[in-house]
């Protein structure tokens, strides 16, 4: 057998042959209705030449005439695991269409190490663009056109993938892209880090030496843990974030835990002029409500991310 030439359990091991085993994050859930919630879910693709797809989700009971909020949904896995598809994705984003009563486009990104970073983000800008061209009622995707209000955009994911969802929030506002208006996003233990540590990362050493190899892993041309791409500290645009209102939530148990609320300082003092919010669930493991979704805990997350769908201030 191989040897291991990079191990990140339990998300993925590389063999020096070049074999990639996924450890995690490889189940799939087909596209169809969820009985549970009476949820519609199709797959739709973006673009054939680079395999760029999305899942969508309609909640039930749509009123023709009125529309509803748009919510697109970046899943996490540390860029390497998990997809659209998953079964931890289709229980978690049914229930926020049922219960919200939104559209959701969650985007199924490429994943390094065969496509290392940058390439998930220029997924999701191209995604983005894809969602925008339907905000004349004149794009190729039927839901797309009839349902959304894109007045009332909002971006989301956990750890990769709020990671994902603020870095495009950041060109969306530093682009201005026309067809939609970003209102707000929802960061659930986002995967941020930086060079120095800050309060609290000290106790746990581990966690810095194992995001900083998976960060070089995954992005071998960054510069490193300032990169503003995992430090939104460093970033020159932080203050163009291009919505009104943030809403961040950690777990208590989480390394991540740290950056969640150093992200909401640095924002406030970035001079950005939007609301953020920042939300601690003590004693919960990292993304915790993906994986025990009717845990009281998890379904007080769910409450709040409805409440933040639906109002245009906390």
């Amino acid at each position: 057998m191989a040897e291991i030439h990079h191990d990140f359990f339990p998300l993925i091991r590389v063999y020096n042959d070049g074999r990639i085993e996924r450890l995690m994050g490889e189940g799939v859930v087909p596209a169809e209705l969820d009985p549970e919630t009476g949820v519609q879910i199709k797959d739709v693709v973006i673009d054939p030449e680079i395999n760029l797809s999305a899942r969508l989700y309609l909640p039930k009971n749509v009123d023709p005439v009125q529309k509803i909020p748009l919510f697109v949904y970046f899943h996490g896995g540390g860029f390497v695991i998990e997809s659209a598809s998953s079964p931890t994705y289709h229980k978690h984003l049914s229930m926020v269409a049922a219960e919200a009563k939104v559209v959701i486009v969650s985007v199924n990104y490429r994943l390094a190490p065969e496509y290392p970073l940058p390439i998930a983000y220029e997924d999701s800008w191209v995604a983005i663009n894809w969602v925008a061209s339907h905000g004349k009622g004149d794009g190729n995707e039927p839901w797309l056109n009839d349902h959304p209000d894109f007045n009332r955009v909002y971006f989301g994911g956990d750890s990769a993938g709020a990671n994902i969802a603020h870095n495009i929030a950041i060109r969306v506002g530093s682009e201005k892209l026309d067809g939609i208006k970003l209102d707000g996003i929802f960061l659930a233990c986002p995967f941020f880090w930086g060079k120095d540590l800050i309060d609290g990362e000290a106790e746990n050493l581990g966690a810095k030496n194992y995001i900083e190899k998976l960060w070089n892993f995954i992005h071998p041309k960054s510069p490193g843990l300032d990169d503003p791409l995992i430090n939104p500290e460093k970033d020159p645009n932080l203050s163009s974030l291009g919505c009104d209102k943030v809403l961040v939530y950690v777990a208590g148990k989480d390394a991540l835990r740290f950056r969640g609320f150093y992200y909401k300082e640095a924002l406030e003092k970035s001079g950005w002029r939007g609301t953020v919010e920042f939300v601690e669930i003590k004693d919960e493991e990292h993304v915790f409500h993906l994986f025990a979704p009717t845990s009281e805990n998890a379904v007080s997350v769910l409450e709040k991310l409805v409440s933040f769908l639906n109002q245009s201030k906390f």
